[in-house]
């Protein structure tokens, strides 16, 4: 028993800053509950909070647990009768006793399995409908979190917690949960029944268990811990494995395919560690269970002979008395094994509670947002300041408006702050002091779906899903029409790229759109943009990195997409600022000057460095 404990010990002190209960992000495994979440009980009762369809119906299924619990108890009550009161009877065997016991015996065998039945079907319905509610507030949350938090865990590790974590969840549930409780059930009421036969047995049947009980009792504790190991190093090497095949031309153009493969090894052996080190914990308490459960065989035979012959025990009772005991050791040792899988479990609850506890630090107002007027849309900063958790601000004191109607080209070295400030405007963060304003109205204050369908962002990346080209400009309109989709290309005189597709519309584009260029990705991303008709426009270059070809028909679907809104281009290419109406010049997070392109070239500033700078590279 010492060398077990020991062996916790270790387990528990192997990473000892990793068991942290801050509610902070965690290396690779991410949010961590805080100190008053610690109890699995308290995870499990916040846990079935969350879905409310976990509950529905449960005092049925428990009903009918208990029901199946009784009728086990049945069998040994209906031999003891049939030997003692049927075979044994005094005068001769009473095989009417027998026939009415052996009946008895079928009753109770067929109600027992038709309510384990109705249990296990409706645990599954319930479970199920629990768990696909879970899984379906999981993933929202995560789109409703912040970059600022998505970025600080790896993605692998966010889809381990709508996936496997749950699914920990819901093979305890269905396997061992309400098994579990009946478990329990069971050996109360085979205590009693046991008490009734001899009070002797049963004090030595409880006597052999109790010392199991309370060092199964430590145990849970360090099995806990050491299944939170393992859900935060299983998501860590998820995360590395998505990291690697979502990167995998990188991999490839750069040879470091082996340096990636070591990394992703590492992961794996941590993991496999972790499952090591778990499981030989669950082999300790395995084999105690074992070991008493042979003790207390051989002591209720050796002591219960004893017993008969000091005319304490009939043959019947002693016989049931070896059947409730095999009733009762049963459920003690699946109970020890669920509950090790019970700890598994609470470990994914732990991590999924975690995440949907977290709060957005991008709020949706809702219902009680307020819509700005009608219109193209005006934008206001006011005294913004803006800094990543544990960094200096990124943008300092920021105060600029911008009129409806205007193209603006925002442009600047490399870090002073453009990319914040489209992402402050877009909302997809929120400033630490100051603000931002629509129409006069604050940001804040207006709902995410009025300022959505008001405002789009075409990044530069233009992600396309594994569809059509239709169906991905539809995600801009959900519901329009093929005709509106290709009027959508032809505003942007892009239907002569359109009719050279394979397919035309019904091309599909693969996954993250890689079976087109990068260019023609960003042609749709800016066919999506026209079609929902947004009031704000927000361009993250969409010429950058193209062929010449390309790069004229972006400009041109860019003239038409822009004419009449009000947008704000992030120029790496001042070739988009000679086009704009206004260009703001960004420098260590300040817009050091702002203007129209020729006013700021004849200035001798900042921009006609830049502008020098960049005329150069395009002679060169």
């Amino acid at each position: 028993m010492s060398t077990a404990v020991a062996e916790l010990d270790d387990v528990e002190e192997g990473e000892g800053g990793e068991l942290g209960t801050e509610n902070a992000v965690a290396p690779g495994g991410g949010y961590q509950l805080p100190e008053a979440l610690d109890g699995g009980y308290a995870v499990l009762r916040r846990g079935v909070r969350l879905a409310p369809a976990f509950t529905k119906g449960l005092g049925v299924t428990l009903a009918l647990a208990l029901i199946a619990t009784v009728g086990r108890i049945v069998i040994p009550l209906t031999v003891q009768q049939t030997l003692d009161h049927g075979i044994l009877a005094e005068g001769g065997p009473d095989y009417g006793e027998v026939r009415t016991m052996v009946a008895l015996s079928a009753v109770a065998v067929l109600i027992t399995a038709v309510s384990a039945y109705l249990m296990n079907f409706r645990l599954y319905t319930s479970s199920e409908r629990g768990l696909a509610e879970v899984r379906t507030k999981a993933f929202r949350h995560v789109h409703d979190l912040s970059l600022l938090h998505q970025q600080a865990e790896q993605r692998g590790a966010l889809v381990s917690r709508v996936t496997s974590d749950i699914d920990t969840v819901t093979v305890f549930i269905q396997q061992g949960g309400m098994q579990l409780f009946v478990a329990v059930a069971q050996v109360v009421v085979v205590t009693i029944v046991m008490a009734v036969f001899s009070w002797q047995l049963t004090i030595l049947v409880w006597v052999c268990f109790v010392p199991m009980f309370l060092v199964m009792r430590k145990i849970q504790g360090r099995t806990g811990r050491a299944y939170r190991k393992v859900r935060r190093r299983y998501g860590r090497m998820l995360g590395e494995v998505s990291e690697a095949l979502v990167g995998a031309d990188v991999l490839r153009a750069y040879g470091i395919e082996d340096r990636a493969g070591a990394r992703i090894g590492a992961a794996v052996e941590d993991t496999r560690d972790s499952q090591v080190r778990t499981q030989r914990l669950i082999v300790v308490t395995f084999s105690m269970g074992e070991l008493v459960a042979g003790l207390v065989n051989a002591a209720i035979v050796v002591v219960g002979v004893m017993l008969g012959v000091g005319g304490h025990l009939s043959v019947g009772d002693l016989t049931a008395m070896l059947f409730l005991v095999n009733l009762f050791i049963s459920p003690v040792q699946f109970a020890t094994e669920q509950l090790n899988e019970a700890q598994n479990a609470i470990a994914g609850w732990r991590r999924i509670v975690g995440l949907l506890e977290q709060p957005p630090d991008v709020v949706d107002p809702g219902r009680a947002g307020v819509t700005p007027p009608d219109g193209p849309l005006g934008v206001g900063f006011e005294e913004v300041v803006f800094a990543y958790p544990g960094g200096t601000p990124v943008l300092h004191s920021l105060t600029t408006e911008i009129t409806p109607r205007t193209r603006v080209a925002v442009v600047g070295e490399t870090g002073s702050g453009k990319t914040t400030f489209a992402k402050l405007l877009t909302r997809l963060m929120d400033p630490s002091s100051g603000r931002i304003l629509i129409n006069g109205v604050p940001l804040k204050d207006i709902g995410f779906e009025t300022l959505r369908s008001r405002m789009v962002m075409v990044p530069q990346d233009g992600f396309l899903f594994d569809m059509t080209v239709g169906d991905n400009v539809r995600y801009g309109k959900p519901g329009a029409t093929d005709a509106e989709v290709r009027r959508a290309f032809e505003d942007l005189s892009l239907t002569d790229w359109l009719d050279g597709l394979p397919e035309g519309m019904a091309t599909r584009v693969g996954q993250r759109g890689e079976s087109l260029s990068a260019g023609e990705r960003q042609l749709v991303a800016l066919a999506r943009a026209y079609i929902a008709d947004p009031d704000l426009l927000v361009l993250d270059e969409a010429t950058s990195a193209v062929d010449p070809a390309t790069e004229v028909r972006i400009t041109r679907a860019l003239d038409g997409l822009t004419r009449g809104r009000t947008s704000i281009a992030i120029a790496h290419r001042l070739s988009t600022a000679e086009a704009a109406d206004e260009v703001f010049v960004f420098d260590a997070g300040q817009i050091v000057e702002r203007g129209p392109h020729r006013e700021l070239v004849g200035a001798g500033g900042v921009y006609s460095g830049l502008y020098e700078s960049w005329s150069r590279q395009q002679a060169s």
